[in-house]
């Protein structure tokens, strides 16, 4: 009898009404507050790079001097989010979202009233400590606001979305504020952002903390914030210099040690950073390989595709920016796509699968000439392989952080948050590193020699798609669960 049923399987019913229902008005008040912050986060990534000739001309920055405009918040968000993660863990998850946001609008409006050079660079310090801040612990938040299952795979689809649309939206909405107002309103734009979602953030977020007191593991945070630090700038000191100069060579060097270093600390911790167990788990060691080579993927396809752009085709900084308008919109499909391709495959060959697409569309570039006619290949090629990088990412996501108790999110998100960053970070220098030595190996730098050092960079870019797709499919076994 259907009563006798109820009765006997109580817990069947109520599983069924949630998998029917949607989010709850306070879930989409603090999904928009959480992306809504994370996505200004992302555009600042890219944000200043078309207005950097700008910047260097007004506020008295040397040529030479330029690029630590963006490698100074490169560093901090990069560097700090593993470290700022765990604190969120042990501090409050809520409470270091909002102290991040509130440095992220002071660091704003002094980076955007900046008018020599030491008071930028602060600025922009300040900017990357705020995202190390915020990015893990809105991660957090987000997966602690959604259980496990279909409404968790569509926050963190729009989530992923959101975070590489911003970086294809910040070269965009740079160059139309350069170009339309002024440099300084690329930092000016964050500050009613961060008063609106500090104002928002404090009734529709709940506090998420570990019920007993758990210490922070010091010298594992030191060990691998300075592994972190020195690995990020021996990756932008390569891609602005060389990768056999000594600086570059010793710094990657004192990253490697570091990180031998932190993992014996981890090894005998009593409270650690990171409990190496986790990381022998295929979904969290795979997920994040997975993610790391992502974002290497795309955004430094977005730096070779700027060269394409600018030096072969003629275009100038805004209308090469605007051109990325049809990326973004690929991977805000991506994103949505991502939660359905997971709920009828899984999250493994999701990422499989999208790398794969991925890996077709970036390769189809490899025919890109300096006929005018080719931005059409570009246009078409960039949107597929945005919803496939954003497919992705959306798999990593879901794979580096299921399976996990509540009290881990942060340092799972963290580690997650740390794999995009890194490869933000490490994308432009690899790729550049391919096209400086096809440049060096042809012996010259007019428009077919960087035509063919971009198609040789793509090239290897589509390979690093196909080595990521098959490497997933062989070593990641087990499958986040669902």
């Amino acid at each position: 009898m259907p009563t006798s049923n109820k009765i006997s399987h109580p817990h069947v019913e109520p599983v069924t009404d949630v998998a029917k229902q949607g989010m709850t008005t306070r879930q989409r008040l603090a999904l928009i507050v959480l992306l809504g912050a994370s996505f200004t986060l992302a555009v600042d990534f890219s944000i200043l790079n078309v207005a950097l000739p700008a910047i260097g001309s007004d506020v008295g920055f040397s040529l030479e001097n330029l690029q630590w405009v963006a490698t100074a918040f490169a560093l901090c968000a990069a560097g700090l989010t593993l470290l700022f993660g765990r604190v969120a863990d042990l501090a409050g998850r809520r409470r270091m979202f909002l102290i991040g946001m509130a440095l992220l609008g002071v660091s704003s409006l002094a980076g955007g009233l900046a008018t020599e050079p030491a008071w930028l660079l602060l600025a922009r310090v300040g900017q990357g400590i705020a995202t190390a801040m915020v990015v893990p612990a809105a991660l957090s938040l987000l997966l602690v606001s959604f259980p496990e299952g279909p409404l968790r795979d569509r926050a963190l689809g729009l989530n992923g979305s959101l975070m590489a649309a911003g970086f294809t939206t910040g070269a965009i909405l740079g160059g139309l504020l350069t170009e339309l107002l002024s440099w300084r309103w690329a930092f000016f734009i964050n500050v009613p952002v961060a008063v609106a979602v500090l104002l928002i953030a404090p009734v529709v977020l709940a506090e998420s903390r570990p019920s007993s007191k758990v210490r922070l593991d010091v010298p594992g945070a030191i060990t691998v914030t300075l592994g972190l630090l020195t690995l990020v700038f021996g990756l932008t000191h390569a891609a602005e210099h060389s990768w056999t100069e000594p600086l570059t060579l010793g710094a990657l060097a004192a990253a490697v040690v570091l990180f031998a270093v932190f993992a014996r600390v981890e090894s005998r911790a009593p409270h650690p950073l990171v409990p190496l167990g986790i990381l022998k788990r295929p979904s969290v060691a795979w997920g994040n390989i997975a993610g790391v080579l992502a974002f290497v993927t795309e955004t430094s396809l977005v730096f070779l595709l700027t060269l394409y752009l600018q030096q072969v085709l003629g275009y100038t900084p805004l209308a090469a920016g605007l051109s990325f308008a049809v990326l973004g919109l690929g991977t805000v499909l991506g994103g949505v796509l991502g939660p359905r391709v997971i709920a009828r495959v899984g999250s493994k060959r999701a990422i499989v699968y999208g790398f794969v697409v991925q890996a077709v569309a970036t390769g189809a570039l490899v025919w890109l000439s300096s006929d005018p006619a080719s931005l059409g290949l570009l246009l078409v090629a960039t949107f597929i392989g945005g919803v496939a990088n954003l497919v992705v990412i959306v798999g990593f996501m879901v794979t580096a952080t299921s399976g996990l108790p509540d009290s881990d999110q942060g340092m799972a998100t963290g580690l997650a948050t740390m794999s995009q960053q890194i490869g933000i970070t490490m994308g432009i220098p690899v790729m550049s590193a391919v096209f400086t030595a096809q440049l060096v190996a042809i012996g010259a730098s007019d428009a077919p020699a960087v035509l063919s050092g971009v198609t040789v960079a793509v090239g290897v870019n589509a390979a690093m798609c196909v080595a990521a797709a098959v490497a997933v499919a062989v070593f990641l076994r087990k499958p986040a669960s669902a």
